[in-house]
């Protein structure tokens, strides 16, 4: 009789136990709802930073420079006396990086709908940057699509864009330029999702480190630890 009972008790034991860990486990609905919640703000908070004036321009993080094949091209102009018209180049590029930023927004919602549980199950497991590396995969090429025209459009206006192409076109003939370096609108293009995407990957990071302060419930039990 003792032991039954002693058993009774352990197994009862056990069962608190398993409840607790099991509450401790957040259940696919909630990673998959946390997910989406951190998706958007990643989102909404990266397109926001960067889609303004000197979204990239004043952030030294983001901001786009002269590709380091052209700085010697930027060396000489400058020795020139074309310092302004190498700074009307940086300047060009980085205002169509940040006129490009805000078409990312319904590309980055509609991939944080077609979110499924097992995308988010693999989010929650996938490491530090598994938020970003989700919205890179599903929206890189075609964010790439939308933000080439719009880049185009603000570096025609600066004359230097031509010399870049230029100078790009012949580096490319040689061999010494490869893919998005070849035109000034591929490398800027490239250049502002590169950091779309860090400052999503920012936001993911001050998310996983305290997402109590996030003030949301779904997201501290989605990244808990």
């Amino acid at each position: 009789m003792q032991r039954r009972h002693v058993f009774v008790l352990l197994a009862g034991a056990a069962l608190v136990v398993a409840r607790r860990a099991s509450a401790a486990e957040p259940s696919n609905a909630d990673a998959a709802a946390g997910i989406r919640v951190a998706l958007e703000r990643g989102a909404n908070a990266a397109v926001a930073a960067l889609g303004r004036p000197d979204g990239f321009l004043g952030n030294p993080q983001v901001r786009i420079p002269l590709p380091g094949h052209l700085e010697d091209a930027a060396k000489m102009l400058r020795l020139t006396g074309q310092q302004r018209r190498v700074d009307e180049l940086v300047t060009a590029m980085n205002r169509a990086a940040e006129a490009a930023v805000p078409e990312a927004k319904s590309l980055l919602v509609g991939a944080v709908k077609s979110l499924t549980v097992s995308d988010a199950r693999a989010i929650v497991t996938g490491g530090d940057d598994s938020v970003t590396r989700f919205f890179a995969q599903k929206t890189r090429a075609p964010l790439a699509e939308r933000f080439y025209p719009i880049v185009k459009r603000h570096t025609d206006r600066v004359d230097l864009a031509g010399r870049y192409n230029a100078l790009a076109g012949q580096g490319a003939q040689l061999g010494l330029v490869r893919g998005d370096a070849e035109t000034v609108e591929r490398y800027v293009t490239g250049k502002a999702l590169d950091g779309l995407y860090f400052m999503i990957g920012e936001e993911e990071k001050k998310i996983r480190r305290d997402p109590i302060a996030t003030g949301s419930a779904i997201l501290s039990r989605a990244f808990a630890r």
